[in-house]
């Protein structure tokens, strides 16, 4: 081949890879419309439920050792077991770690806050691994102070850089679902909330600040209660009636430029209310502990509407994080079944990863969302793989170490070559499923990488396709070898011949099983969980 095999050059240079490619994308199409023709859900197949599980829980494929363990374990509760497996591993911590730091800080309104990325999946890796429950994560980000590099908690106040009303935005919607955002401004235009319940919610939030210490990067910074009267002067007038910024004040609709109405903390949900006065870890408290009470439902409906629109593919809710008592969910019954189990499992995120998966919806063959009828109990879509999970994958299909390619699993989201990556391929999670599109960037970065132009180079032995062949001197078992690697599953006969007839036509074996690795990494099987 030539000094640089990218798929686009390959395609260039010999026309033939590219009917491989068009072979192989049109018997993946064909099999998702067989799929999305039926009525109702069947169990999928034992490798793609594997790939599915492993991929959602620890953010990796199974190996190819994990696959044919797998595959001839003829016990009846073997997918079971494997899910269990699969929430015991230490990955399945970090990797839901980097769901929700991907959560929070997309959605910031200071790119500085990206500086929260590492603080941020360390504390929730922490948390998750030891057990804690989605309450009590919820509890110490609402109430968090300290220095940001020490304490990942603080990211939803870093990520909106201290300000009141986006901090009471963020919480609500992160945690209930709800926003409530829109009625900051004037009444929401199509839920019930009214201008003056954001305002007395917001009121939670005003007595903590990001205060400035000595020091680099996150060190420069601290969030504090702030108690003391007055913080900063308002104003010249010595008249003015509003209390320094220690309570929240409603803006004049009207004449913005005029005292606005000072609120008194009050939750929307219930009842839940403190004095002006209050001071800010009593107020914030409140304000936690009410939204994680076991009497109000949207914390619990919150969280497993996100995580059945992630494991799933299609939530009970259109959007993932807009939910409320004015919008119909489908598959209401199902959703508050899932939402008392979570409650009665004292809000464990692995008891609601086992309780999803554990449903008919979870096991179905992958359809496509124009096929699914829209019910969340018969479907299951597939997912665009978000950037973490497609990264570490690459690695796994080459047989790379993260260390080797410069980079380490516990590096900053945005250091290191996994930052990198990161930039071209994330995406906010909360986004709606059907938005989230593949762009000319990323397809060229897939294309083009040099590392993985390198990696498969099939006439360098030392090389991970050159291993491969080198173990597998018979071409069917190449083949074979490199759909387990690349897509954790064997190849239909048909998809079999295919690849044999290519490197037969190739006339170079070594050159013809780069085309058949470059079609299946660039395929959209490999950066899809289905």
């Amino acid at each position: 081949m030539a000094p640089l095999p990218t798929s686009f050059a390959v395609v260039r240079r010999r026309p033939g890879v590219r009917g491989l490619a068009l072979c192989l994308f049109v018997a993946g199409v064909a099999a998702t419309q067989v799929r999305g023709s039926m009525a109702s859900p069947a169990p999928c197949d034992d490798a793609t439920f594997l790939r599915r599980a492993t991929l959602d829980l620890v953010g990796r494929q199974p190996t190819p050792a994990e696959l044919e363990a797998f595959l001839a374990d003829g016990a009846d509760g073997k997918r079971a077991a494997a899910v269990e497996r699969l929430l015991a591993d230490p990955a399945w911590a970090a990797h839901w770690a980097r769901y929700f730091r991907d959560v929070i800080l997309f959605r910031r309104i200071d790119d500085r806050a990206l500086a929260m990325a590492k603080p941020l999946e360390t504390f929730l890796a922490d948390r998750l691994r030891d057990g804690v429950g989605w309450d009590g994560i919820a509890r110490e980000m609402i109430t968090a102070t300290g220095a940001p590099a020490d304490h990942g908690e603080t990211a939803i106040i870093m990520a909106q850089m201290g300000e009141t009303s986006d901090i009471a935005a963020e919480v609500s919607r992160v945690f209930l679902g709800i926003q409530i955002q829109c009625a900051q401004c004037h009444d929401h235009f199509t839920d019930r909330w009214k201008r003056d319940q954001f305002h007395r919610y917001a009121a939670f939030f005003p007595r903590l600040a990001i205060a400035p210490r000595q020091g680099q990067g996150l060190e420069r910074f601290e969030v504090v209660s702030y108690d003391a009267e007055p913080r900063r002067p308002r104003g010249k007038n010595p008249d003015n009636p509003r209390r320094g910024d220690l309570e929240h004040e409603m803006p004049d609709k009207d004449d913005p430029s005029k005292p606005g109405t000072v609120m008194q903390p009050a939750f929307f949900l219930t009842a839940a209310s403190v004095p002006l006065g209050t001071k800010d870890q009593e107020r914030r408290g409140a304000v936690a502990r009410a939204i994680t009470a076991d009497d109000n439902p949207w914390f619990a409906r919150a969280i497993v509407n996100r995580l059945w629109t992630e494991l799933v593919g299609v939530g009970f809710y259109a959007g993932i994080d807009d939910l409320g008592p004015d919008r119909e969910p489908r598959e209401a019954d199902l959703l508050e079944r899932l939402s008392r189990d979570f409650v009665a499992a004292d809000h464990d995120l692995r008891a609601l990863c086992r309780a999803i998966m554990a449903t008919p919806a979870y096991e179905a063959p992958s359809r496509s969302r124009a096929a699914r009828d829209g019910d969340p109990a018969m479907a299951s879509c597939p997912q665009r793989l978000r950037a973490d999970q497609l990264f570490t994958q690459i690695l796994a299909a080459l047989d790379v170490d993260e260390a080797a390619v410069g980079g380490a699993a516990g590096r900053p989201r945005f250091g290191g070559p996994r930052g990198v990556f990161t930039q071209v391929f994330g995406y906010d999670p909360s986004l709606p499923r059907e938005e989230i599109v593949g762009s000319i960037p990323q397809a060229l970065a897939l294309m083009n990488a040099e590392p993985l132009a390198r990696a498969l180079a099939g006439k360098r032995r030392g090389s991970p396709l050159g291993r491969l062949l080198a173990d597998h001197p018979e071409d069917g078992a190449a083949a074979d070898a490199i759909y387990v690697r690349v897509l954790a599953r064997h190849p239909s006969p048909n998809e079999l011949q295919t690849c044999l007839d290519h490197v037969a036509a190739a006339g170079d074996r070594a050159a013809g099983f780069e085309d058949v690795f470059w079609a299946l990494l660039n395929s959209a099987e490999f950066i899809h969980r289905r």
